[in-house]
């Protein structure tokens, strides 16, 4: 059975825990709820993923993005809505690109900081002294997509 496998069957129960007003304080410093709506089926699901959240700018880094569907869904932006921290929130989710400048930089470098051990898990050896170089930004790129939502304040 695969990661990906495993974590399919946990959803429900992560769900279950991220959304219980006495229980999401456990996961909800590391996971929240992100619902899609498919820009061309219309079908709407969700998923707990790992993000950073800064204000009202959330980053979700999506691991083996080859091998996952949603974040395809916010090539161009469109509305999004999560469940973070015990709260339904709306806001706009856009693809974050290598080639858009130090944004997709900035973004995995500061989950990279604030995560130990995440630079890891994605491949790369992170000094958080330098930074990410050229070539690990590009390794990146290739194993993991960036997705920006930025929340409406005042949203439930």
């Amino acid at each position: 059975m695969s990661v990906d496998d495993v974590m399919s069957r946990m959803n429900p129960l992560v769900q279950g825990v991220l959304r219980a007003p006495g229980l999401h304080w456990v996961l909800s410093p590391f996971l929240m709820l992100v619902t899609v709506t498919g820009r061309r089926s219309g079908r709407r699901y969700t998923i707990p993923v790992g993000y950073q959240l800064r204000g009202d700018d959330v980053t979700v880094l999506v691991s083996e993005a080859r091998k996952k569907q949603w974040w395809r869904n916010y090539t161009e932006p469109r509305p999004v809505e999560v469940f973070l921290r015990g709260r339904a929130r709306r806001g706009e989710a856009a693809l974050v690109l290598p080639a858009t400048g130090d944004d997709y930089r900035e973004r995995v470098e500061y989950a990279l900081r604030r995560v130990p051990g995440l630079g890891g898990v994605f491949g790369v050896e992170f000094d958080r002294r330098a930074g990410l170089s050229a070539e690990q930004v590009e390794k990146l790129a290739e194993e993991i997509a960036v997705v920006r939502i930025d929340l409406e304040r005042g949203s439930r």
